[in-house]
């Protein structure tokens, strides 16, 4: 699926190219008082998302009467599917969510506009977000997506069934201490020790880390890691805690779709491995008291990393995006739609809005900006877009870790066969 995607990606910017270039900017800002229509697309997982962002819409229209904005939203994959032949078509909705798995896939095929005139001319404000958080969008020397909220890697747990099995984490925990966790949450407890961690192409990349190591090459061509042992006893631990039951098999945690699904929320294990900003879904969904805590040696090579929670982005082919720009503005630095997101796409990228929607968080959101205030204090590092194939390769990894978690191939197995299809994708790429 993902190779059909790229394809259709440049065979659309084949044919669009030429009128691309040709466009001028004062042609399609949509400036005046003239009607606009702007289309905005999203995903998410929960309703409470679509609602809220509804609800944004709809003030933005208020303010702006001759504004009239189109929403089109789905879950992730439906969200990803529909979006290529929209590219293919010339017809991307004029604002765009983004993940950094796709952001420089999409902007190196001339598909994304680069949002810096826009914060040159300060129709984007971007006075009270630092200039490392808003750059983490950059690749190479263009903008082409703007940062919603900062997201951290965590682990979640549920603490009465800490407390149930005798377990506690402690800031300096290491892999073998969230094994032995693990192992004592379901002999303790009688429920899975974790929710497992997925998907691999998060967790991974992070357990590389903290060995010293990188998922990819800085340039992209390639896995930067050269020792396959590492790869294999990431998925070593995982099968044995899979055995030994205290790891959900994968197509448990495949039926375990969506924040109301999750093991954590059903009560049927006592942690789950997210980034930060799900934290709110899932304390919404359960009455038991709920921590956020940083993952397994995070000190050990500087291991910890922030990640734009997700972006918004303006293709090319808007005929509106001044008005589209204006649109990630008020989505980015108006209070009052903040206090309606309150940080459910991380937390807020302006300091100043972060600031004044703290007295309208419940507390279980307010542990979100506190967590991640904390991981800034630790490290100010943005992982960087994915390179191009990412997509395929993050299926790849997806396809060969169920392979292992089945035991159908061992990890030994997996690594290579990981390597090697990998290379192979990032190498044509």
């Amino acid at each position: 699926m993902m190779i059909r995607i790229t394809l259709i990606l440049m065979f659309m910017l084949t044919l669009s190219a030429c009128d691309q270039n040709n466009r001028d900017t004062s042609e399609v800002s949509g400036g005046g008082e003239d009607n606009i229509t702007i289309r905005v697309a999203w995903w998410g997982a929960s309703q409470s998302r679509h609602e809220y962002t509804t609800k944004i819409i709809e003030m933005y229209e208020k303010q702006n009467p001759n504004v009239n904005i189109e929403p089109e939203f789905g879950n992730w994959d439906d969200y990803w599917k529909r979006l290529a032949p929209m590219a293919a078509a010339n017809e991307l909705p004029d604002v765009i969510q983004m993940d950094m798995a796709f952001l420089r896939e999409y902007g190196e095929k001339g598909l994304l506009e680069d949002l810096s005139p826009y914060i040159e001319n300060e129709t984007i404000d971007v006075s009270s977000i630092p200039e490392h958080v808003y750059q983490s969008g950059m690749v190479d020397d263009k903008l082409f997506g703007f940062i919603l909220g900062v997201n951290v890697l965590s682990v979640i747990t549920n603490d009465e069934l800490l407390e149930k099995a005798g377990v506690s984490i402690e800031e300096n925990w290491t892999w073998e201490d969230m094994e032995q966790i693990a192992l004592k949450i379901k002999q303790n407890a009688n429920v899975y020790g974790s929710n497992g961690m997925d998907p691999p192409d998060v967790f991974f990349p992070y357990y590389l880390r903290t060995k010293g190591e990188a998922f990819y090459k800085e340039d992209g061509t390639g896995l930067a890691y050269t020792d396959d042992q590492l790869f294999i006893d990431y998925f070593e631990q995982q099968v044995r805690l899979i055995e030994k039951q205290a790891f959900p098999t994968p197509d448990e945690g495949a039926a375990a779709r969506g924040v109301e699904e999750d093991f954590i929320v059903k009560g049927t294990s006592a942690i789950t491995w997210n980034y930060s900003n799900q934290y709110a879904g899932f304390d919404q969904f359960t009455d038991a008291p709920l921590t956020l805590h940083l993952p397994p040696e995070h000190l050990e090579n500087q291991s910890l990393f922030l990640k734009p929670s997700m972006l918004f982005s303006i293709p090319k082919s808007s005929k509106q995006k001044e008005e589209a720009a204006k649109f990630i503005n008020f989505f980015v630095n108006n209070i009052e739609a903040n206090k309606l997101i309150k940080g459910e796409r991380g937390v807020p990228v302006s300091t100043k809005v972060s600031d004044a929607i703290k007295p309208e968080l419940s507390s279980g959101e307010m542990k979100i900006v506190e967590y991640v205030e904390e991981a800034s204090k630790r490290t100010n590092e943005f992982y960087p877009p994915d390179p191009i194939g990412s997509a395929q390769v993050m299926e790849l990894l997806k396809n060969i870790s169920d392979q292992i978690l089945f035991q159908k191939i061992t990890p030994e197995e997996g690594a290579k066969k990981f390597r090697s299809q990998a290379e192979a994708i990032l190498k044509d790429n």
